[in-house]
This record gives C-alpha cells, structure tokens and sequence, in this order.
C-alpha cells in the first residue's frame, strides 16, 4: 500500500479523534421508557475511536471536542480520561446556567434484544460540539510542532451544524499539510440530518470532506446514503453477490476520489438484534479489494460503538504496518468483541483481537 503513516518518534499522539463526546445513559436491559436507573456511560462516533486505541490497542489518543464547564462536563472529563484520551484538547465553554444558550450532549441507548431492536434517543441539540468553530484550535500546532500520525472524525459531527462541517475541513486539511493520516467515518444518520436539510445536505457536505481523506470507512448503507453510491445488488445479506457488489461500489468510490489509499466497509445482516451476520470489505489501490473473516450469527450484547471498534482496530493494524487484509481482519474481530460487552466502546485487549483475528475460539480460559 502506498499509505504512509509518521514515524511514532516525532509526534505527541499516535491518534486524535474530533468529535463529540456525549453523557451515554444506559437502562441495562431494560426499556428507557420504564427505567428508573442509567447507567452512565461516555460515548461518541469519533471519540470511541480514539478511545479504542487507547485502551485495547495502547496508543496515545487525545480528543477535539467542547464541552459546557459545568458538573456534567466534567463527569464526561473524567470518563474520558479513564479511557486514557488526553483530555488536554477540550474547549470549555461557560454555561448559562440552565443550558439555554449552550448544553452538553445526552444519549439514551437500549440495546435490544431478540425481535426488538436497540433504539437510541440523542438529547443533544444546541450543544457546545455543535457550536465549534474552525478557528478555535490551532490546528497547525497540533498536527505540526505537537505532531499527530492519525487523525480520525466522521459524519456525524459533520452534521451537527453548519459550523462543525467547517472545523472538520479545516481539521483534516491541516492534517493532511502536515503528512498526518486522516480517516472519516461516513457514519449517516438520518435524525442528525432532518432538519438540516436532509440527504441532498448531507451528501453535499460529505463530499466536500472525503476530498481530504486517506482512510474512508462506512457501513452497508453509509456509502450510499452519504455520497450517493450504490451498491449493486442490493444491501440485503452477505451473499457472495452482495460481497461483489460492495466490491464495484468501492472501486468505483476510489476512481472518483484521487486523494483516497483506501476504503473499507463493515457487512452486516440483522436476523435480531441479538444475531447478526458480520464481516467487512476494504480496497486498496494496490491490493484490491480484501475480505474479512465473515462471522454467522454473531451472538451480540449491545450492537452500539460496533463500527467504531471496526475502525480503531482498521487504524492499528495500518499504523503498525500491517497489511489490507490483516488490518482488516484485526478491525473485524475488534468490532465483533466489541458488541460482546455493554457501552459505546471496547473492553477488549489486543490479546484477545489478535488471536480471535487468528481464528481463535471462544473456550474457556483458565
């Protein structure tokens, strides 16, 4: 591959998520509209990212992010700094008292289990995420004299305001000036965009963005939804059709975005929300298209963050100069280890992500 990563020896971070990080509120296994206790989580599309590669993967990851100086926000401080993100790049915003004027993100999650599906309810308009401004940082300090060999945001902060697709172009343009890898997360989500001029909005945003990307990452429907490509055959399972499909799209993905070494996609085909069918897809310009291990009937806890653990474990394997295919690999199996346990992010180890890439079983271990 022709992806070239920055020596670890002359930059600060390994990886920098930008994003927002919101307050997860988590009923267990219960419905949020009969809870009377949350569990309180931290969590964010980009954020969980940078903090899977701080946690399983053991890199130095901090995180661009705002939050409102109040008690909340520094309850998120703290789960961020648990996870071992740096913390030194949030923008403390002063609130008003009653969030009016600015907030910090809530996120109610169920997971769902058998015919029901999880559900998430995001309580985070007005934010101060939302409100970021491109020159609130000083990117080329960051990503030059601080130094950065990966810079991961995505779709969804994209969306939150007019404001943030512009800090995440001046984010990834600055990265790219100073030789940084940058990847982007497609991540589509219909609610984010409904009343910010709908899908005709979010394509014409994503596709200013992708143009400073090395790494694009999406999932079965994200390619289509955020750029407009589709997938010939459809999206309906993971048939060896459906696989040749994504192939074509990716290729043709790659031909229209010149800056592009790669992109990669998550499969997955839903029987409930406690199995799926799971694997991914990635393309290079030297390699081709590669295929992860696919996984049947993958038995899940709670699908939520799956995606992001895909895209921490895609990132470590090409920063430790792995291969496509096993880059992917160690992608798809941190991803599938990720919706065996509770939250938005990782309780794996690389341990664990190396030997179930390597076809490891699930046996006891004593």
């Amino acid at each position: 591959m022709t992806l070239t990563v920055r020596p670890a020896a002359e930059c600060r971070y390994d990886v920098v998520a930008l994003g927002e990080v919101m307050l997860r509120l988590d009923p267990g296994e219960g419905r949020i509209r009969t809870a009377r206790d949350f569990r309180a989580w931290e969590g964010g599309g980009e954020y969980n990212v940078a903090r899977g590669l701080s946690r399983c993967f053991e890199l130095r990851a901090a995180v661009v992010t705002a939050l409102v100086d109040n008690e909340v926000g520094h309850l998120v401080e703290s789960l961020i700094a648990a996870g071992g993100v740096d913390t030194s790049y949030i923008q403390w915003v002063k609130g008003d008292g009653i969030g009016r004027d600015v907030r910090n993100g809530l996120n109610f999650t169920e997971r769902g289990f058998g015919v029901r599906g999880a559900k998430g309810v995001s309580d985070r308009g007005n934010t101060a995420t939302s409100q970021m401004r491109p020159d609130a940082f000083d990117w080329d300090d960051l990503f030059g004299r601080q130094g950065v060999r990966w810079l991961h945001t995505g779709g969804i902060f994209a969306a939150l305001s007019d404001s943030t697709a512009e800090v995440a172009i001046a984010a990834t343009e600055a990265a790219r000036r100073h030789g940084t890898v940058v990847s982007y997360d497609l991540n589509y989500r219909p609610s984010l965009w409904q009343s910010f001029g709908g899908l005709e909005r979010a394509r014409e945003v994503n596709r200013r963005i992708v143009t400073s990307v090395d790494v694009l990452i999406g999932n079965e429907e994200d390619f289509t939804a955020s750029l407009g490509y589709e997938v010939p055959g459809g999206t309906a399972d993971l048939s060896e059709l459906h696989t040749d499909g994504y192939a074509r799209m990716l290729a043709r993905v790659a031909d229209d975005l010149h800056t592009l070494e790669i992109a990669a996609a998550t499969l997955r085909t839903v029987h409930s929300a406690t199995r799926n069918d799971w694997g991914a897809i990635a393309w290079s310009r030297d390699t081709g298209v590669v295929t992860a291990t696919h996984r049947d009937k993958l038995e899940i806890m709670d699908r939520v963050g799956g995606g992001d653990s895909f895209a921490s474990g895609l990132a470590y394997g090409l920063m430790e100069g792995a291969d496509l295919s096993l880059a992917l690999e160690y992608g798809a199996a941190h991803g599938a280890l990720a919706m065996t346990t509770p939250g938005d992010t990782s309780m794996a180890t690389v341990a664990e992500v190396k030997a179930l890439a390597a076809g490891a079983g699930a046996r006891v271990q004593r």
